[in-house]
C-alpha cells in the first residue's frame, strides 16, 4: 500500500480488507538526507481524523525500522504521525560487521561510540521531521528513542556528550527509554542544560551493556533542572522488553500508557504525577 493510499484508507475510516485491516496504518517509506543517504522508515499515519503531532522513533543500535511497532501503533491511536526511522550507520547490518570483527559485546560498545554513527542519526531524523511535516499541520514534535535511540535522543536535546556530536534542541519533547548514565558516552553532568520535558523510562532488570546496575540510567534525571522531567521504573523490566519484539507485553503497556500521560501533561502545560499505576514507580519535577 502506498502512502497516498493509505492517508485516503485512514481519512474515511476503513478498518476492512480493502484497507489492509487493522494493520493498514502502517506503511513502508524511503526517505533521503541532506547528503544524499537513502534510508528506510515505517510511517503510521494518525488514528484520528486530525494530526496532534509528529513521533519520531530511534530505534537502539542494530535496530530496524521494522521494529518498535508497539510504540508506532499507541502514539496513532494518540492521532500523531509516528515515523520509525532505520539508521543505516548503526542499523542492522552495521552491528553485523561490528560483531564479526568484535564478538557480540565489543561490537556493541564500539558501534554505540563511533561518532559518525550519532551524525548520520541526526541526519536520519532530519529526513523523517521534514517529510513527517509534508503530512502532519503540527507544530508538535516528539522524538523517542531505545537504548542507543535514548542516547541519540538526549544529545539532540542538548546533552553533553564524549561523541563529539550536537543536537539542535528541535523537537518540543523528549522520551528516552533505557537511557544511559554518564561513561562512554555521556560525562558527568551531561543533561544539566536540558529544558524541554523528558520522560525517561527504564526497568528493575535494565542493566547497561558492561554489567552495570539498572540505576545508572536514573543519573539523567538526577542531573536535569526541574520542569516536567519524568523518571519511570518498571518492576522487573529488562533492556529488551522495552525493544518492541514482544518479550514482555506489561512492560510495553505500561509503556504507552505513561507516555499518554506523559503527552496529555505537556500538552495542558501541566506535567504533575498522574495517578498511581501498578508496576512502575514515577518520579516527576
Amino acid at each position: 500500500m502506498t502512502w497516498s493510499s493509505l492517508r485516503r484508507c485512514q481519512a474515511i475510516g476503513l478498518l476492512l480488507t480493502g484497507c489492509g485491516g487493522l494493520a493498514m496504518a502502517q506503511d513502508s517509506v524511503q526517505l533521503q538526507r541532506q547528503d544524499k543517504q537513502l534510508l528506510q522508515a515505517m510511517a503510521y499515519a494518525p488514528a484520528t481524523g486530525i494530526c496532534a503531532g509528529i513521533a519520531i522513533v530511534s530505534p537502539g543500535a542494530g535496530g530496524t525500522e521494522k521494529g518498535y511497532r508497539y510504540l508506532g501503533e499507541a502514539l496513532s491511536a494518540l492521532g500523531y504521525l509516528s515515523v520509525v526511522v532505520g539508521h543505516p550507520e548503526s542499523g542492522r547490518r552495521a552491528l553485523r560487521e561490528q560483531v564479526r570483527r568484535e564478538g557480540l559485546r565489543g561490537g556493541l560498545a564500539e558501534l554505540i561510540t563511533e561518532t559518525d554513527a550519532y551524525r548520520g542519526r541526526l541526519q536520519d531524523i532530519a529526513a523523517a521531521t521534514q517529510w513527517a511535516q509534508t503530512h502532519c499541520n503540527s507544530a508538535t514534535t516528539l522524538l523517542i528513542g531505545h537504548s542507543m535511540g535514548a542516547a541519540t535522543a538526549m544529545i539532540e536535546a542538548g546533552a553533553r556528550n564524549k561523541v563529539d556530536t550536537q543536537g539542535s534542541n528541535a523537537f518540543t519533547a523528549y522520551i528516552a527509554l533505557s537511557p544511559q548514565g554518564a561513561g562512554s558516552i555521556f560525562p558527568q553532568g551531561a543533561w544539566s542544560g536540558i529544558q524541554k520535558p523528558v520522560l525517561m523510562l527504564t526497568g528493575t532488570r535494565d542493566t547497561e551493556l558492561g554489567g552495570a546496575s539498572w540505576e545508572t540510567r536514573t543519573e539523567p534525571y538526577r542531573d536535569m533542572p526541574p520542569g516536567c522531567k519524568w523518571l519511570g521504573v518498571i518492576d522487573g523490566a529488562s533492556h529488551l522488553n522495552f525493544a518492541g519484539n514482544g518479550l514482555s507485553r506489561k512492560t510495553e503497556m505500561l509503556t504507552n500508557q505513561t507516555i499518554a500521560a506523559f503527552l496529555q501533561g505537556v500538552r495542558a502545560g501541566d506535567c504533575k504525577a498522574p495517578p498511581r499505576v501498578a508496576g512502575i514507580e514515577l518520579n516527576v519535577k
